[in-house]
């Protein structure tokens, strides 16, 4: 979206380049520049990708958003029936239901998602070879095309697997649904390569942001990391598109924050220098987190082994359930409770260390899933756990503002986001306001490290070796 002048505009006299006509697409109400001559793309913000925001756009963008909620609201509702059957989850917690399930329930029910999830999965990759399903590469190494049959077999898939108790995020499905409706979409609206990935990269955010009800969140993951540049060009569509899919998935989600209840904790000395010190080292185990989720992406079974190994790796974290039902799920409620300090600082210690290692084993096996949510709850439980070691020796600060501090950094680190993480983190608490500070100090410490240390994030680590869809 460049305001540009010809050469001959550039070499004609001071009056005629102050009349020279502004180009750009589309072309503004106002057609003749500023007294000075100057463009107003020159402000970096307005400037961008050149992609034209025209009115076939805009429409695109309002039905992508509608479609967008409607669908994501959809993927909620299986996932809530699959965890109503499997564990009896209604109005309770899914972290309270499976701790009242009795242990062999808990195993039988990821025996059952190991089985199924491995033999839908192994004849949804066999019968729709060649065909894109990873948003992200399709966003960043492609042209935003992607397959509508096989990304809504994945997110069933996905959406059935973590009702029963897979450790992966469950944002994956609205996010990839969300993209693959705007790619449809693109096509009978005839819009170009340029508006095709912009539209995708705001429905993908708005996936995001529908299911948790995090609009300005959804916006930024669009902006930040999606598309890689906060200008008004992608910001306006991203902020509009988010909106639009949450305010629709109210049909069936609730409007309030989905950690409710937490509270306003207040800033201190103790939790600021905390931040200052804990910064980088949730910097260095983001990378870490972030490598182990490149490994297993990579060294994923192949062949019949896809369709056994899943079993194994399932049955083994419905094992380690038994000990520790918080390992079932995404790992909202683990989270919840950091922000509000309940826990041990073993119980911190312990889930802060094996959360990684539930989401690796399911994720290793092939399952298809998100890694929003398990990245925010290990970071909350790395936060308590160093925030109540840190107590001992320095006192002022409950456990669950640490908790906070240390979620935000992990998700800016990991994400390589860090404006969208401390949005994020704000808007699914609705509290935070006030240890926005230490928490942007933290995210910027972790989030720098990380870059300098490394620099892949969970999103990058994960692309593929070579074009096998």
């Amino acid at each position: 979206m460049s305001e540009t002048s010809s050469g001959a505009e550039r070499g004609a006299p001071r009056w005629f380049q102050r009349r020279a006509p502004r180009v750009r697409q589309p072309a503004p109400l106002i057609p003749w520049r500023v007294p000075s001559g100057r463009g107003a793309t020159e402000q970096p913000n307005a400037a961008g990708d050149p992609v034209p925001l025209t009115a076939r756009f805009w429409l695109a963008v309002v039905l992508s958003g509608i479609a967008t909620g409607l669908l994501g609201a959809f993927m909620m509702f299986i996932l809530f029936s699959v965890e109503h059957l499997a564990y009896g989850h209604s109005s309770d917690s899914f972290e309270y239901a499976v701790e009242h399930s009795a242990d062999l329930r808990r195993v039988l029910a990821m025996v059952v998602a190991g089985a199924v999830g491995g033999v839908a999965w192994y004849l949804l990759r066999r019968f729709t070879a060649g065909e894109r399903s990873d948003i992200d590469d399709a966003l960043w190494n492609g042209t935003g095309d992607l397959s509508f049959r096989r990304s809504l077999g994945t997110s069933l898939i996905s959406e059935v697997v973590i009702g029963l108790g897979a450790s992966i995020g469950r944002e994956n499905a609205p996010k990839l649904m969300g993209g693959a409706t705007a790619s449809w979409l693109s096509r009978p609206l005839r819009l170009g390569a340029a508006q095709r990935r912009l539209l995708v990269a705001c429905s993908a955010g708005a996936g995001l942001a529908c299911v948790y009800n995090v609009p300005l969140g959804g916006a930024l993951f669009t902006a930040e990391l999606l598309v890689g540049s906060i200008s008004l060009p992608v910001m306006l569509p991203a902020l509009l598109c988010s909106g639009i899919a949450t305010a629709t998935a109210w049909v069936y989600l609730p409007q309030q924050a989905t950690y409710v209840g937490i509270p306003s904790y207040h800033f201190s000395m103790t939790l600021m220098i905390f931040a200052v010190v804990v910064g980088p080292v949730v910097g260095l185990v983001s990378v870490a987190w972030v490598r182990l989720i490149g490994f297993v992406s990579h060294h994923r079974p192949r062949g019949r082994a896809a369709l056994v190994v899943p079993l194994f790796a399932f049955t083994v974290v419905g094992l380690m359930g038994i000990a520790y039902p918080q390992l079932f799920g995404n790992g909202k409620d683990m989270a919840r409770d950091a922000f509000l300090g309940l826990g041990s600082i073993g119980l911190f210690g312990t889930l802060f260390a094996l959360k990684p290692v539930a989401t690796g084993l399911c994720l290793g096996s092939g399952a298809n899933g998100g890694l929003f949510t398990p990245t925010l709850s290990t970071g909350a439980m790395l936060g308590g756990f160093l925030g109540a070691v840190w107590s001992m020796m320095w006192g002022g600060s409950p456990v669950g503002a640490f908790a906070m501090v240390g979620a935000a950094a992990m998700v800016g680190a990991s994400m390589q986001a860090p404006l969208a993480a401390m949005a994020l983190v704000l808007e699914l608490t609705h509290s935070g306001i006030s240890v926005l500070v230490p928490m942007m100090t933290a995210t910027a410490g972790a989030t720098a490290l990380a870059r300098y240390v490394d620099g892949y994030s969970i999103y990058s680590a994960r692309l593929p070796a070579e074009a096998s869809y």
